[in-house]
């Protein structure tokens, strides 16, 4: 899995690497098939402060390409958010994935 973490003006640091990259281990749990995490993490100079930090991801599984962004005060409680929302499309797309096989129908000779 290629992993990469960059930051809009902000500088990534360590501990916010190490967190991001714990909470993606999630996902590569769930789907073992992913082939590259493109992570950007933004600070936007609004003048209200809510909703400042932006994280958003794109992943690239076998078969599919996902997209989830999340905004919110604080840095760590979006990137929570972001994996909360990428972890339920890959669950979904895992399901969709393995939904394929059906059950053969008996049939009866008189």
């Amino acid at each position: 899995m290629n992993l990469t973490i960059s930051g809009h003006h902000l500088d990534v640091t360590p501990a916010l690497r190490t967190y991001v990259t714990s909470k993606l281990d999630r996902i590569t749990r769930h789907f073992d098939q992913v082939v590259d995490v493109k992570v950007i993490l933004t600070v936007e100079k609004q003048k209200e402060k809510e909703k400042r930090q932006r994280a958003e991801c794109n992943i690239h599984v076998k078969g599919n390409d996902m997209f989830a962004e999340s905004s919110h005060h604080d840095l760590y409680a979006a990137v929570d958010e972001l994996v909360d929302k990428l972890d339920r499309q890959v669950v979904r797309h895992k399901e969709c994935l393995q939904d394929h096989h059906h059950e053969t129908v008996k049939r009866v000779v008189n």
